[in-house]
């Protein structure tokens, strides 16, 4: 059964959904925007009650109890250590983790840093992010992709285009691939007092670090063919940012929204590659 927990640290509290008994394999899900640890839900049951232990918290700005204002407030170094303290709060000295979209960034930063923490990786969607800067610069069709992001790190300016006309444009993020109930969700959870200014800064302190660190613990990628924000070129090139085992998934016709558009087959993924890596 999936409970709703708080997870106290220095930085903030942060609400999270929880399921599995302690004791069972320790396994993190990073959420992604603009979404929340809600788009986890069946991975968490699935995980949880097949003897694992898994946590999915709203991530920095995401949770209201962690919702800092300043823009260096969201880089990656701050979003790595809200990984390591909510892991301490739970007690987890060795722990799994999974990160789509922005949580994936996150997660390729922290299997970097903590390999001696972190047991496996799963990467949904992003590339590393050394792979994904450099077809940005060099591959236009990569730069035709993420040219969004530019409106979204204008303060102000984005928050009003995202949310005019009944937050229309935020609601088209998702091409519609996902329940439309779980997309009033993701807005209903955005147009909340400084909460899509606390998302968006993610995109605006993205600029001052950037994890470029070869990645040494056992790692699987999976992309989808149909992603509208990643192209094939940053994700072919992510195995020459792996230094361990690696394994590279692609999903036909599925887009960008895969943990939600198709669970079944991510969830099977994941328990695969935990299997391989028992140590």
């Amino acid at each position: 059964m999936i409970e709703a927990i708080k997870i106290p640290t220095a930085a903030g509290t942060f609400d999270a959904l929880a399921c599995g008994e302690p004791g069972g394999r320790e396994v993190m899900l990073l959420h992604g925007f603009p979404e929340a640890a809600i788009e986890w839900e069946f991975q968490i049951d699935a995980l949880g009650n097949g003897g694992c232990h898994v946590v999915a918290p709203d991530q920095r700005g995401y949770s209201p109890g962690a919702r800092p204002e300043h823009v260096a407030d969201y880089r990656v170094e701050e979003l790595v250590g809200d990984v390591a303290a909510i892991a301490d709060e739970l007690g987890w000295q060795r722990f799994d983790l999974v990160g789509h979209d922005w949580g994936a960034y996150v997660g390729w930063a922290a299997a970097a840093a903590m390999p001696e923490r972190i047991r496996t990786w799963t990467a949904v969607s992003l590339p590393h992010p050394a792979a994904f800067l450099r077809a940005l610069t060099e591959d236009e069709d990569q730069a035709q992709r993420s040219n969004y992001f530019a409106l979204l790190r204008r303060p102000r300016v984005a928050e009003r285009v995202l949310l005019a006309d009944d937050a229309a444009a935020l609601r088209q993020i998702f091409e519609w691939k996902i329940p439309e109930e779980r997309i009033d969700d993701y807005v209903h959870r955005l147009t909340q007092p400084d909460a899509l200014t606390a998302a968006l800064n993610w995109y605006r302190a993205m600029h001052l670090a950037a994890p470029t660190e070869a990645v040494a613990v056992p790692t699987l990628y999976v992309w989808s063919t149909e992603d509208s924000t990643i192209g094939s070129t940053a994700a072919m090139a992510t195995e020459r940012h792996v230094t361990g085992p690696y394994r590279f998934e692609m999903l036909e016709d599925v887009s960008h929204w895969i943990p939600e558009q198709a669970p079944e087959a991510l969830t099977r993924l994941i328990m695969e590659h935990l299997l391989t890596h028992r140590a």
